[in-house]
């Protein structure tokens, strides 16, 4: 089934690019951008602040705050600023959540923020890494 990201269709190139490499243990993921910035991690009535490490076209990896007590499978919302004026919220699924780290998976990008994500992200939104569970 094609995935719709951002507004473009990607129907299956990702899946095609594995398929053709050699090596089984090697996967690929969305490029990730390495940049610092302020993020209020909220759910409820909790929020937390805390940072970003990386930023990519389909999620997030925050440093854990301390008192944080979320799990995999839950819902936040991602509150970030990036410089002066740019303002990106989202709702965002915990994927994995470590002793000092929380990988996040975007699950509702409201329109409106669609592109400036887009554009904060240039050439990653496009770009895939090779990666690999060491």
């Amino acid at each position: 089934m094609p995935t719709v990201i951002f507004g473009r269709r990607q129907a299956g190139w990702v899946e095609q690019l594995m398929a053709d490499k050699e090596d089984p243990n090697v996967r690929y993921r969305h490029a990730r951008m390495k940049v610092q910035t302020a993020v209020l991690l909220s759910r409820g009535g909790e929020a937390h602040p805390t940072e970003l490490i990386d930023i990519s076209a389909t999620g997030a990896l925050l440093r854990r705050p301390s008192g944080w007590r979320g799990e995999a499978g839950q819902t936040w919302i991602l509150d970030m600023v990036f410089g002066h004026d740019l303002h990106i919220n989202m709702e965002a699924k915990v994927v994995r959540a470590g002793a000092r780290q929380i990988g996040m998976e975007y699950s509702l990008i409201p329109e409106d923020k669609q592109a400036p994500l887009w554009e904060l992200l240039g050439g990653y939104a496009d770009t895939l890494e090779a990666w690999t569970d060491d």
